[in-house]
């Protein structure tokens, strides 16, 4: 699994999809943070890194689905993918290469936002006043869905005959789970039911991890989504 996990980032890096999407990433997080005059930092007056971690989900909307969805997809469109599956190697081993690969892509692209605490921080009257428990559980919610994200993206990479086709899947299913539920818990017609769907919504879990407290339930919820994701993309791939 380490082979191939080496392979799929040497892939990543070698394609300039990686780096458009990492750039458009991070100038949307900039834009956010600094010059936006509704989010900026500048203008709003506080040390508070609140607008890269609310923009940031629906950021990773778009720079995930691009990263997965050639994971799959073009593989079996190139006809490497049985070349793939041949080798001493688990379903489950090409699968998790695959998405801790991915993954690792998605945590190269926040490291840079550590320079937006960093500034923040010295900025800060007095110096160092930041929420630094809300940034830090924030980025371990940011981190978790991030790890959401590639799984869903890597099932619709699985799923779907196209690269178009899995980065539309992909970015489609991360926005119902993230933010459509809430917004459908909020409708009147579920009466004590809105309070159950509302937590199925990843956006729940990951603001309650950017409060600062790493709650096991949270980490735990996004978790099996996780190994659910993965485990519908083994099948995917038994299934060929």
């Amino acid at each position: 699994m380490l082979a191939l996990f080496r392979k799929e980032i040497r892939s990543f890096l070698d394609s300039a999809i990686a780096y458009m999407a990492i750039g458009v990433f991070l100038t949307a997080m900039g834009l956010f943070t600094w010059v936006f005059p509704e989010s900026s930092v500048v203008e709003y007056g506080y040390a508070d890194m609140g607008a890269v971690f609310n923009s940031a989900p629906f950021a990773l909307l778009i720079l995930v689905p691009a990263i997965t969805m050639r994971s799959i997809a073009e593989e079996r469109k190139t006809g490497t993918l049985e070349l793939l599956l041949t080798r001493p190697l688990s379903l489950q081993a090409v699968v998790g290469g695959k998405f801790l690969a991915a993954w690792a892509l998605v945590a190269l692209a926040l490291l840079p936002t550590l320079v937006y605490y960093a500034s923040l921080y010295a900025l800060g009257l007095p110096k160092g006043n930041i929420d630094s428990a809300g940034v830090a559980g924030s980025y371990v919610g940011l981190l978790l869905l991030g790890g959401v994200y590639c799984s869903i993206g890597l099932l619709a990479s699985a799923w779907a005959e196209s690269q178009v086709t899995a980065f539309i899947a992909a970015a489609f299913l991360c926005f119902v789970l993230y933010s459509g539920l809430g917004s459908l818990a909020q409708l009147n017609v579920w009466a004590e039911g809105a309070q159950y769907l509302q937590k199925l919504s990843l956006n729940y879990h990951y603001q309650a991890l950017s409060r600062g407290l790493i709650d096991s339930r949270n980490v735990l919820y996004l978790a099996s989504v996780i190994v659910a994701c993965l485990y519908g993309t083994s099948l995917a791939l038994e299934r060929r």
